[in-house]
């Protein structure tokens, strides 16, 4: 994987979820689930703010097991988001339709609190907040 795609194992920075891969899984096929888990994730747009929720920073940990089965803790804007009871199905569909995934569950966290720091320059310029 490379700097622009994943950070070390569970630590968030902006924009880089922490990837928990199974070491199971070969390195390269591994660059390439994480690629279309990522293009995945960045389908999903937050409907009240024009950016995708990768580059707004809403996705925290994606894990994937030997299995493949993938667990992604994401996060909202605000824990009152008008969506709250869908986004997390429409983040389970995105990534299930990758292929080479055996399934997915999406968790809901709050801990830490999202904030403006966590999106990436991408998404400062779609919002025009530089």
């Amino acid at each position: 994987m490379d700097d622009n795609s994943a950070s070390e194992a569970g630590s968030i920075q902006p924009n880089r979820p922490g990837f928990n891969p199974d070491e199971s899984i070969p390195p390269e096929q591994m660059e390439l689930l994480t690629d279309a888990i990522i293009a995945a994730l960045k389908s999903v747009y937050d409907p009240e703010i024009p950016a995708d929720i990768y580059e707004l920073g809403l996705i925290y940990l994606v894990e994937v097991d030997a299995s493949r089965f993938v667990n992604i803790d994401m996060t909202l804007t605000a824990p009152g988001c008008p969506v709250a009871g869908e986004m997390p199905k429409w983040v389970e569909d995105a990534v299930a339709g990758v292929t080479g995934i055996a399934g997915v569950k999406v968790n809901m966290v709050f801990d830490p609190p999202w904030d403006q720091s966590r999106m990436s320059d991408e998404a400062r310029v779609s919002l025009n907040m530089w």
